[in-house]
């Protein structure tokens, strides 16, 4: 289980681009085992500091994480994963288990809802910290609608930030507002008891079906794109489902993270495969723990 500190979004985690530098290189080097020494080289540390950094981020030792990251590890994974009724419809996971599908509501919005461009609409963004970098976060009211993660020169360019939201809400009125959105943020990345959040998205039917069968897969889980089609009674559809995968506005709350190719490599995530490869990881190391 991680501490709460690791877990506050609200504080700020300079060590994420270290992390990123030694994940990388344990995700390209896993076959041959690296030791202790070459991965704290990586992230320009010290044996000792790498040790105590990594196991006070993942939780676990990195020799721990490299487990999470074999090829063997994510196939055994989806062999023993959910069935296809379980991703359809949530039956048979506890509720220990589950961590989203909880604590996410998702909420589509239509074109009737509301004008294709946000017009009437007030969306307040801001930047925070998480334990996988900054991100962008926007929210209409108290319901969130992006959450985005940034690299850290996109975390500090407002005019691309505004861009970003822009782009599906162009007639909508944006205001910046940390204040008011850091009670919101602090609930995204914390175990501690909280109340539902609250997802709104503009989406086709078909997304939406789609994004909740993401809901539906349990934290330190992974199931293939092929079962999230079957699972929504369109089993040829495993094309379509990785294109609604990859527009996922919402990252990490709407876990696209958690599918993977059925192969059993990770394959690409739209804010970086090396943050999907931290994600599963990072999930996984709290499961088992």
């Amino acid at each position: 289980m991680q501490t709460t500190k690791a877990m506050n979004a609200t504080e700020t985690h300079p060590t994420y681009q270290q992390i990123a530098r030694s994940i990388e290189f344990l995700t390209e080097n896993f076959r041959q085992q690296p030791s202790l020494a070459e991965v704290a080289d990586r992230a320009n540390l010290s044996e000792y500091h790498f040790q105590r950094l990594f196991s006070d981020w993942a939780g676990v030792s990195p020799k721990k994480f490299l487990q999470y990251l074999t090829l063997a590890f994510a196939k055994e994974r989806l062999r023993r994963g959910l069935t296809l009724a379980e991703v359809a419809d949530g039956a048979g996971l506890s509720s220990t288990g589950r961590l989203h599908d909880l604590f996410v509501v998702l909420e589509g919005m239509t074109p009737g809802q509301f004008k294709q461009g946000g017009g009437g609409v007030t969306i307040q963004y801001a930047v925070f910290e998480s334990p996988f970098g900054p991100y962008l976060l926007g929210a209409i009211g108290d319901k969130i609608c992006k959450l985005e993660f940034l690299d850290e020169a996109e975390a500090t360019d407002q005019a691309r930030m505004t861009a970003r939201f822009a782009t599906d809400w162009s007639d909508a009125r944006l205001i910046r507002d940390a204040d008011s959105l850091r009670p919101l943020a602090h609930q995204i990345f914390t175990r501690t008891a909280r109340q539902p959040l609250r997802i709104a998205v503009k989406a086709s039917p078909f997304q939406l079906k789609v994004w909740e069968a993401l809901l539906r897969i349990p934290e330190g889980q992974v199931v293939s794109y092929d079962q999230i089609a079957a699972a929504i009674g369109m089993p040829s559809a495993s094309r379509a489902v990785g294109t609604a995968i990859g527009s996922n506005p919402v990252g990490y709350l709407i876990p696209c993270h958690r599918v993977i190719r059925k192969t059993g490599l990770f394959g690409n995530y739209r804010w970086g495969a090396t943050r999907k490869v931290a994600l599963l990881g990072w999930e996984a190391a709290c499961r088992e723990h």
